[in-house]
């Protein structure tokens, strides 16, 4: 079989062809194709119940397509290619009872790491987590952000050349999300392919390559994100005043060139119509005395993207649904 390609030419790490997943009358997947290249950091976005969870899932055997094929790192998916694979699931679950340290060892002899090599891992990891003296602790005797970063070891633990994890920041705190980012950071430069759901669209933004946004079951889109700005976007001004001035607000509404305002106090920011010319809000707010501090062109954000693409999609919640499947 020859080996699938990712787009601008390189090896491919996952592809999905296709994939689909119902449970009952409820489609949960829709027919997903999905290529990500080798060391890529990749986002799977999209709104609670999209299908992120079960798209995973499927990727990684917990659950099995009803139609559609899976490959890693060149093959069709086998037990041998997920041993290559680091998978941190939204629902966290550790033995509560276990010692830090034998629970770690325990998880890194199921991918057939054995204890002598092991251990030397795990005592690095504990302390580039910040919990070199919490080995001989019990799990539950942890905080829940304590025990997210165990379980994020177990997940490193064999050096897998895939990582996935599936809403890695949810419930962490500022501090320990910056901890979990730095770490993605780490591993990128190491060249391993990462795959990374989330439903928050700023976190995606600035640890990414790649993008794919999912709703609703089926794909919207994907890609480079400099790319999915540039072809997806609409240009933006970003207009800071010297004070919150409501004048200022009114003008900018009613330019012909302005398709969409939002405001922050004295911060506007302008989405422009496709081909718009920019000079003539600049000029009416100067015209009108309106005293500025910024007024920029600047490409959209991602968040806004996504906003724009999916909500014209009816929520669902499969994903809720078969949390237990």
């Amino acid at each position: 079989m020859a080996e699938a390609r990712a787009p601008g030419g390189g090896e491919a790490a996952i592809v999905l062809r296709g994939v689909r997943k119902a449970f009952g009358s409820l489609v949960a997947v829709r027919g997903i194709d999905l290529v990500v290249p080798r060391g890529a950091t990749y986002g799977l976005l999209g709104p609670n119940g999209a299908g992120k969870t079960t798209t995973l899932r499927m990727l990684l055997g917990i659950l099995e397509p009803d139609a559609g094929t899976v490959e890693l790192l060149g093959s069709p998916r086998t037990a041998a290619s997920l041993d290559r694979v680091g998978y941190l699931p939204e629902e966290r679950g550790m033995y509560r009872r276990m010692t830090v340290r034998r629970a770690l060892s325990f998880f890194a002899e199921l991918k057939g790491v054995s204890p002598r090599v092991s251990a030397s891992r795990i005592s690095k990891w504990l302390e580039r987590f910040g919990l070199g003296d919490r080995g001989e602790s019990r799990v539950q005797e942890l905080s829940k952000g304590n025990q997210q970063k165990v379980q994020l070891i177990g997940t490193l633990l064999h050096e897998p050349e895939i990582v996935v994890l599936d809403e890695p920041f949810s419930g962490l705190d500022p501090l320990n999300q910056q901890v979990f980012k730095d770490v993605i950071a780490e591993l990128r430069a190491a060249g391993k392919t990462i795959l990374f759901s989330t439903h928050i669209i700023e976190q995606a933004e600035r640890a990414c390559d790649h993008v794919c946004i999912i709703a609703a079951g089926d794909k919207v889109l994907d890609g480079r994100v400099a790319d999915v700005k540039r072809e997806h976007g609409s240009e933006n001004l970003a207009i800071d005043l010297e004070e919150p001035t409501p004048a200022a607000v009114a003008i900018v509404r009613a330019s012909s060139e302005v398709r969409e305002v939002r405001e922050d106090g004295a911060v506007l920011e302008a989405v422009l119509n496709p081909g718009a010319d920019a000079q003539p809000v600049l000029a009416a707010l100067v015209g009108a005395g309106i005293r500025l501090r910024r007024f920029e062109r600047v490409e959209p954000s991602l968040e806004q993207i996504f906003v724009e693409l999916v909500r014209d999609t009816t929520p669902r919640t499969a994903e809720k649904e078969v949390a237990h499947v």
